[in-house]
């Protein structure tokens, strides 16, 4: 008998709590500024506002396929993407290796890096207190979108 697995972007049950994209989200434009910021010592520089930045923009690019997931757990900090970061989903996007994806294992869901090479597929954490997801004979996997960004807050 043959593996079941499939890449095909089918609709399985949404896991919670989910957010479709807004489809006529209002425009949030924040001033962006020309500046780079350094992450070591501090520069002297002009604040000057290059334009606007819409972050609905920014972060959706189909919003008829975009969804908003809340993460929980650590599997996947190294990608910076951490306990109750909040996911951008785009079921548009044709999953393909090396990309982070929504996967539903045997109707369990899941966020990890997408590996399909040579005929292998699995799924890979980005924290090494994970191993490799690999498929065994009647395991199914459905990619349900692509994590095309994520968005955190610090506790301030």
């Amino acid at each position: 008998m043959a593996t079941v697995l499939s890449l095909a972007l089918r609709t399985p049950p949404f896991p919670a709590p989910l957010r479709p994209a807004a489809t006529s989200a209002p425009a949030c434009s924040l001033p962006l500024l020309l500046n780079r910021i350094p992450a070591g010592f501090p520069s002297p520089a002009d604040e000057y506002a290059e334009t606007a930045l819409d972050l609905n923009t920014y972060l959706i690019r189909n919003t008829t396929a975009t969804f908003f997931f809340r993460v929980i757990g650590d599997s996947m900090t190294g990608a910076s993407i951490h306990d109750g970061d909040l996911l951008v989903v785009d079921r548009s996007i044709e999953p393909r290796h090396g990309h982070i994806v929504l996967a539903v294992i045997n109707n369990e869901h899941t966020v990890k890096r997408l590996y399909s090479l040579n005929g292998v597929i699995e799924l890979h954490a980005e924290n090494p207190a994970y191993a490799p997801i690999c498929f065994r004979e009647h395991d199914e996997l459905q990619v349900w979108g692509v994590v095309t960004g994520a968005v955190s807050r610090f506790a301030v």
